[in-house]
């Protein structure tokens, strides 16, 4: 099947069905099979017949390294932005060369939207440091431009301004205003150390990740402290990361969903090859289908656990895996 991104790109953000799914990534996995240097090399060094495959849970995944060492492409053209993660000083940082910028904005927009509704009706209040004292955070990015579409004159940054988040809070609060707070971990644990604030109807999306401020802490501690701190029943979070252009998101408990055009396996982690059943525990292999121009089949560090219903929770990193900022609390 000849490959055409604008096609694709209309035929994955309106997958409906698992059949949907299934044709969806047999026909990426084909052209990145063929397009894709690096991915075509490891197939082919897994003596892997690409045409005999005929489900997606039969696709070879991807090291996520390979994005520190080689540029992941599967299309011959430009990249319009690099997207790069975050590391300590002499750490190798991934790198993701996106050639359609409106790709990834799509897949942000609509995922945002299936799971919190149009950003333009929405408070949006961001709490970032860290990721704003970087160049080339996909999150950024992100939230850069949802910020411009929300319409409310409150919507900003916080970078240290703490006292300037608590009044704006509690000002939300008083008009009834569907809010979002979007916070790196260690940032969200800042304020709720300096106020208090009983706020039931805000949303707090933690992103993950205390960038060496603080200790790492069980999720069940954190969400603790932080529903106490901010009055809420649940903590939100977000899972994506430098390599991908879709987010899963979670309402609360650690569980997490993705839209339909990404979807989490398991990896035996003594085998890399073999996937698991759900509710056990394993590597987290990831399928993005907006990721078309780069890799969509991406065997991550994280490990996880799966539910028969395709939610899924994150339980913590392999023991050699680099840290990383993205919802790695160890449960």
């Amino acid at each position: 099947m000849y490959f055409c991104s604008v096609n694709f790109s209309e035929q994955i953000f309106n997958i409906k069905s698992e059949a949907d799914f299934n044709e969806s990534a047999l026909t990426v996995f084909r052209h990145q099979a063929s397009s894709c240097e690096v991915y075509r090399s490891y197939i082919q060094h897994l003596k892997i017949d690409v045409d005999s495959l005929n489900h997606y849970t039969e696709i070879p995944f991807l090291p996520i390294s390979f994005f520190k060492s080689h540029q992941v492409l599967s299309i011959n053209k430009p990249a319009e932005i690099v997207f790069s993660s975050s590391g300590t000083t002499g750490q190798t940082t991934s790198k993701h060369f996106v050639s359609e910028l409106k790709v990834y904005e799509e897949s942000y927009n609509k995922a945002f939207e299936l799971f919190y509704g149009k950003a333009d009706e929405i408070c949006i209040l961001a709490l970032l440091p860290s990721y704003l004292e970087r160049e080339g955070s996909s999150l950024i990015y992100m939230v850069d431009d949802l910020l411009k579409q929300s319409k409310h004159p409150k919507s900003g940054y916080f970078l240290h301004n703490l006292a300037e988040l608590h009044q704006t809070l509690l000002a939300q609060k008083e008009k009834g205003q569907k809010t979002i707070l979007i916070g790196v971990t260690y940032a969200l644990l800042d304020f709720v150390e300096q106020f208090q604030i009983e706020f039931p109807n805000l949303i707090v999306m933690e992103t993950g990740g205390m960038k060496g401020k603080r200790k790492e802490m069980v999720r069940e501690e954190l969400h603790q402290i932080l529903c106490a701190g901010f009055g809420v029943a649940d903590i939100h979070s977000e899972y994506g990361m430098t390599e991908l252009l879709s987010q899963g998101y979670s309402y609360g408990k650690g569980i997490f969903n993705c839209p339909p055009w990404m979807k989490i396996l398991l990896r035996d982690t003594s085998d890399p090859l073999s996937l698991l059943k759900t509710k056990q525990s394993g590597g987290i292999n990831v399928i993005d289908l907006a990721n078309f121009n780069s890799c969509s089949f991406i065997a991550t560090q994280d490990l996880g656990k799966l539910h028969n219903n395709g939610s899924f929770e994150i339980l913590g990193r392999f023991d050699n895996a680099d840290i990383r900022g993205c919802n790695l609390l160890v449960q």
